[in-house]
């Protein structure tokens, strides 16, 4: 096999991707990044200000939608291909993270986040990947899940651990399913990652909320959160030819958290 340059390796020119969650945190700087290395970006989101505040900073289009709503994860399929003329990359990185004990939960409580962290990657793959087949020129599908897909971080995210590491065993399944279309998919475990979402993007002003991060990044062998753009940079690598032999693959990215 001939070996190509670097700078062909991480060119995505005439790629169109779709970030899911990517007007703000680690979407955002996935989004960022893509577009950076050439790709037309689709940001789609719940919160239709930010999304096109988000959109208009990268250059790019954006389209509000709720992952959980199977329609409107078809309408943001239809929009990229409209918009861009197809569908090369789809990273599925909406999500969310409420905490609450089990023993004080309800089924809606569970079902949320279920419909959200993993219907919702369901619904997202299911169609991009139809469009990507129809393409006939394969494509990439990144699933962000958490370092909590492999070891519990907290008490009360049970139901958001449920969703991660569901989404890592849909990750590995749809592998096997996808590789002879040449779709790869893989995943992307983050630790602790500073974001707005998280509100650790900016001084904490809760005692005891300071009192749990400061545990926390003290069990990180590398003594800090991760910048968001550290898992944007990652997503890159998992969307260009740099990870030309990657299928069914998580790579974790915690500063060495689950070392410890």
């Amino acid at each position: 096999m001939e070996q190509k340059p670097i700078s062909e390796l991480m060119n995505l020119s005439g790629k169109v991707a779709i970030v899911t969650g990517g007007a703000m945190g680690i979407g955002y700087a996935i989004a960022s990044r893509l577009a950076e290395a050439g790709a037309k970006v689709l940001v789609a989101d719940k919160d239709a200000a930010a999304a096109e505040t988000a959109a208009a900073k990268i250059g790019t289009a954006a389209i509000v939608a709720d992952v959980s709503d199977e329609a409107q994860v078809e309408a943001m399929i239809a929009k990229a291909v409209a918009e861009f003329g197809g569908v090369d990359i789809l990273v599925n990185n909406a999500g969310i993270y409420p905490q609450k004990p089990v023993l004080e939960a309800t089924k809606e409580d569970f079902e949320k986040t279920i419909h959200t962290n993993l219907m919702g990657a369901f619904f997202a793959a299911k169609i991009a990947a139809k469009q990507m087949i129809a393409q006939g020129r394969g494509g990439k599908i990144i699933n962000i899940t958490s370092i909590d897909a492999l070891h519990p971080s907290s008490v009360g995210l049970a139901f958001y651990d449920a969703s991660k590491h569901g989404l890592w065993g849909f990750t590995k399944n749809l592998a096997l399913e996808l590789a002879p279309h040449k779709i790869w998919i893989n995943a992307i475990a983050p630790g602790g990652v500073a974001t707005p979402g998280t509100g650790l993007d900016a001084p904490i002003v809760d005692p005891v909320l300071a009192k749990i991060i400061e545990s926390f990044v003290g069990k990180i062998p590398m003594h800090r959160m991760a910048d968001a753009d550290e898992i944007g940079k990652v997503a890159l690598f998992l969307a260009s030819d740099l990870s030309s032999y990657m299928t069914g693959s998580q790579i974790v990215v915690d500063g060495g958290v689950l070392l410890a």
